[in-house]
């Protein structure tokens, strides 16, 4: 019986490990590549819609990617703790990474903005949680100044190992399809995602001479700093992965967006969750709310024609975590079971069948 590969053994020759590197791994990557018919469908479109479910990584989200190559690293170091600010996946997956590798996790948190079940990742995994009374921007300034004074190894998306490995989902995008997609559609929070896909896209152009893919990207409208060109210090949204006001890779996803001639814009909260159900409703892929902001973004293009619905080839949404990051969001939106009493024309009057 053979055992699954992780991102650095299927991708050890584009990434920054050698035969030293100890190999971290729950076996990330490898996500599915979904065909959305019936969004295709109901959008009305020609071109085909593909959904990269990243929910399906081991802590249910595309952070483990970037973590599996940068807690590896870390151990090459010797080092003995890793730590990092969060707004949910990346203290699930740096916790579990530093518990498979011995490592004491330590994440900063902003209180009260942490999605249960994304906290209760990192609490399981042994880590050490400190929530502060800032938001995420404020947890990183503190992470940053602490890993100046004391000896731990921060993990969230300025690290560069971090970028090398989400890097990889662009390569798995390219071999499914057997070439790079028109459009990417990605929600927008820190923007290290944006900027490993790109440099992704941009390594595959170099070695095979494919075209690239318009990045077009989407933040939250309460939380929309590149669209709106300022820091915002007070973020809100209900899509709490991209409830971000100062961006980390604020630079480098502008970048992205400039040179594959893409976009970044924001979407309403009511437009994330419409879109989030849709996901659910439509193509059996249950997402948590940030990452339908790609859905809404593609929809947003649609509706203001900055996308030809006629066009023939491809376009890929990206999602980001599993539904069950915030089940606390999915029971509020749900209708509650109807109750009747023990009997089969009941019960089938209720289901509809009669």
């Amino acid at each position: 019986m053979g055992y699954g590969k992780g991102i650095i053994e299927k991708y050890f020759n584009i990434l920054p490990v050698n035969e030293n590197t100890p190999v971290v791994t729950l076996n990330e990557g490898s996500t599915p590549l979904i065909k959305a018919e019936n969004l295709r469908d109901k959008l009305g479109v020609g071109f085909e819609v593909f959904l990269k479910y990243e929910g399906l990584n081991p802590t249910g989200s595309f952070k483990d990617r970037g973590m599996t190559v940068a807690v590896s690293k870390a151990a090459e170091k010797k080092a003995r703790a890793v730590i990092c600010a969060s707004t949910g996946n990346t203290s699930a997956s740096a916790s579990a990474y530093a518990a498979k590798a011995g490592m004491k996790s330590i994440v900063v948190i902003p209180k009260g903005a942490i999605a249960l079940g994304k906290l209760s990742q990192a609490l399981i995994h042994g880590a050490k949680v400190v929530a502060v009374k800032t938001n995420f921007d404020g947890c990183l300034k503190v992470v940053r100044e602490l890993c100046e004074k004391y000896e731990v190894e921060m993990v969230n998306s300025l690290n560069p190992n971090r970028i090398e490995g989400q890097k990889t989902a662009s390569y798995e995008i390219t071999e499914i399809l057997g070439d790079t997609p028109d459009y990417q559609f990605m929600p927008v929070g820190n923007a290290g995602n944006i900027t490993a896909y790109w440099k992704g896209y941009k390594e595959i152009n170099e070695k095979r001479g494919l075209s690239l893919p318009k990045m077009m990207g989407f933040q939250a409208s309460g939380a929309a700093p590149i669209v709106e060109d300022r820091i915002v210090n007070k973020p809100e949204t209900v899509a709490t992965a991209i409830r971000i006001g100062n961006p980390a890779s604020w630079r480098q996803a502008v970048s992205a967006r400039d040179e594959s001639k893409g976009g970044i814009d924001s979407v309403s909260d009511e437009k994330i969750l419409q879109a989030w159900q849709e996901l659910a409703a439509c193509e059996g892929v249950f997402a948590e709310p940030a990452s339908a902001a790609s859905l809404a973004g593609l929809k947003l293009c649609l509706e203001n024609k900055k996308i030809d619905k006629d066009f023939r080839g491809s376009v890929v949404c990206i999602l980001t975590g599993h539904g069950l990051k915030d089940p606390d969001r999915a029971v509020k939106s749900v209708k509650k079971p109807v109750v009747v009493k023990e009997s089969t024309e009941k019960v089938a009057s209720a289901a509809g069948l009669i």
